[in-house]
């Protein structure tokens, strides 16, 4: 097998990219190492420990793995982006999660890679799919695959394709001819950086490069973070109740990225009124985000992330709802709503 024949069985399969890497120890585990050193990774403990030392080396997945066959999957969807939308009623969420979840999407793109290998490697072999959950730097070995580079932003970025990408990986004990990984070009652009309301992409230690610190990050707030965002954050996270997309909008390499068709994708949950977001009862959030990835952001959370964005679009119609959401038995989700409130006062 070639790293060819692995991309012709991969677009058969349905995804728009893939490449072959090594099994081996990437160089950018250093660069993780430095990462969780600064704190940048926030209270998202599960990234270290144990977990961090089995991302040194993908053989802690699978121990006969000497090939890991990176795969790319489109999400993009037509316009409009965050930055260029300005319906002030209205709620924001991260283009990923307007679909269904995509971590069963890519599962069954990877079975079906995996049972095409099978039949065209003409022996048994071992393997393993891999699709985030997994100890593994994706962004790296997607790299050293040729699927892109890592840019400012800390997303892979293809040149034709822009960065509207899911990835999953499929760990074979099949020796693969790897592919190389392209050059850097984000050149002396900062325009990813320069858009972050919140000055999330900040440089490396040591000045090499930059890095995505989480605690400062709209998307960390939004979905990972379990308890109070800090103040001198919510102002800058606008209409975004889960996750952030700035970073890609802004990007030149996104200018004419391709928007897919595939009915999985087709947007379920586009920017929902906030007033009725700020209404629901839990059974009524997971009935509504059932199946997608909203629901990590758990129902307190995301109620805390509707206050945040009412108080900060401002509208009179706002008072109501965010002053029964600060009569919540929930003190957190109170706390955000009278935020909000005064952030209402000081507007009028």
């Amino acid at each position: 097998m070639t790293s060819a024949d692995i991309r012709r069985l991969a677009r058969e399969c349905g995804f728009e990219l893939a490449g072959v890497a090594a099994a081996a120890p990437a160089r950018d585990r250093a660069r993780y190492r430095q990462w969780l050193a600064a704190g940048f990774a926030g209270e998202m403990s599960y990234l270290a420990g144990a977990r961090a030392d089995a991302r040194d080396d993908p053989r802690s997945l699978l121990p006969s793995a000497r090939s890991v066959i990176c795969a790319g999957k489109l999400y993009n969807t037509p316009p409009p982006y965050s930055t260029k939308f300005s319906a002030a009623e209205r709620a924001w969420i991260s283009r990923y999660a307007w679909s269904g979840d995509y971590h069963a999407i890519l599962r069954r793109g990877l079975e079906r890679l995996q049972t095409a290998l099978r039949a065209a490697a003409g022996g048994s072999f071992q393997s393993r799919i891999v699709v985030d959950t997994a100890p593994l730097l994706e962004r790296s070995y997607a790299r050293l695959a040729g699927l892109g580079w890592i840019g400012k932003n800390t997303c892979l970025i293809h040149q034709g394709a822009g960065s509207w990408f899911f990835l999953g990986e499929l760990l074979v004990s099949l020796e693969i001819e790897p592919d190389a990984p392209p050059p850097d070009r984000c050149g002396a652009c900062r325009r990813c950086i320069d858009a972050c309301p919140t000055a999330a992409l900040v440089p490396a230690p040591g000045g090499q490069g930059w890095m995505l610190d989480a605690r400062l990050c709209i998307s960390y707030f939004t979905i990972e973070l379990r308890g109070a965002i800090p103040e001198a954050s919510r102002a800058g996270m606008g209409g975004h109740v889960f996750g952030c997309d700035i970073c890609q909008d802004v990007c030149p390499w996104n200018r004419r990225a391709p928007a897919t068709a595939d009915p999985p994708f087709e947007p379920r949950h586009f920017a929902p009124p906030l007033e009725k977001l700020a209404a629901i009862d839990e059974r009524e959030f997971r009935a509504l985000f059932r199946d997608t990835p909203v629901t990590r952001a758990r129902y307190s959370g995301f109620l805390r992330n509707v206050a945040v964005a009412m108080g900060n679009r401002g509208l009179a119609q706002f008072r109501a709802p965010l002053e029964r959401l600060a009569m919540s038995p929930d003190g957190m989700v109170a706390e955000h709503a009278r935020w909000a409130l005064g952030r209402l006062d000081r507007r009028r």
